[in-house]
C-alpha cells in the first residue's frame, strides 16, 4: 500500500529526556495525522473489510484499538508487529529558510524529524498525550500511522524552501510536511492469521 500524509504547523526539534517532552506539538500532529488516516481506512477497501463485525459484534478494528489502549484512551496504529507490516517514509520537508543546510534558524532536521516519528506512533505512556485531552467519538480510536517507530525500515528526508506567504498566526518555523508512506509485508504468516483479516 501506497499513500501521503501531510502535516503543516509547528515542527520543534526534540528535547533531550524522557519521550514525554513536546507532548502537545506530538499530539497536534497526531491529531492532523488521525483525520487522514481515519479516511484511508475507510476508503481503502482492504481496510474497510477489517471493519467487518464477526458473530460476536466485534471487528477487528475493534480488537487492534483495545489492544492499544492506554489512560483509557484507544489508538488504532495501521503498521503493527501482529500485522507483519513495516513502512518506508520518504519525507518533503519544506521550510521557511534559506536553500541548503540542515542546521536551521528551528532546530536541526535530524531532532526535528524525531520529533515527527515519535508522533506518527501510538503513545505507551501516559505523560505522552496531553493530560486535559479526553477524546472526542471521533477520536475513538485516534488512528496512528505505527505501533512503533522501529517499524521504520527505510527513512529519507529531502529539504526545500517553502514559499507560500506566512499567514499572522503562523511562526516562521512552521513546516509543511509530506510524507510517502509505503506499508511493506515482512511477515506473510503474522499477516494471515489475524482472525482472517487481509493482506495490506
Amino acid at each position: 500500500m501506497e499513500f501521503r500524509l501531510t502535516y503543516q504547523g509547528k515542527l520543534p526539534a526534540q528535547t533531550s529526556g524522557r519521550g514525554g517532552t513536546r507532548v502537545p506539538e506530538k499530539h497536534n500532529i497526531r491529531l492532523q495525522i488521525h483525520h487522514q488516516l481515519k479516511v484511508l481506512w475507510q476508503d481503502h477497501p482492504s481496510l474497510r473489510s477489517w471493519g467487518n463485525r464477526d458473530e460476536t459484534e466485534r471487528t477487528f478494528v475493534d480488537t487492534l484499538a483495545d489492544n492499544h489502549e492506554y489512560a483509557g484512551r484507544r489508538f488504532l496504529p495501521l503498521v503493527t508487529k501482529v500485522g507483519g507490516l513495516a513502512c518506508s517514509l520518504d519525507i518533503l520537508f519544506l521550510r521557511r529558510d534559506q536553500p541548503g543546510g540542515l542546521v536551521i534558524s528551528g532546530g536541526d532536521i535530524d531532532n526535528r524529524i524525531k520529533t515527527l516519528l515519535d508522533a506518527l506512533q501510538v503513545p505507551t505512556e501516559r505523560d505522552q498525550v496531553p493530560k486535559e485531552w479526553m477524546p472526542s467519538q471521533d477520536e475513538n480510536p485516534l488512528y496512528c500511522l505505527m505501533e512503533d517507530d522501529k517499524l521504520i525500515n527505510s527513512l529519507t528526508v529531502a529539504t526545500d524552501r517553502l514559499l507560500v506567504p506566512r499567514r499572522d498566526d503562523e511562526s516562521k518555523h512552521d513546516v509543511v510536511l509530506i510524507i510517502h508512506v509505503k506499508t511493506i509485508i515482512v511477515n506473510n504468516l503474522l499477516t494471515f492469521s489475524i482472525a482472517g483479516a487481509p493482506c495490506v
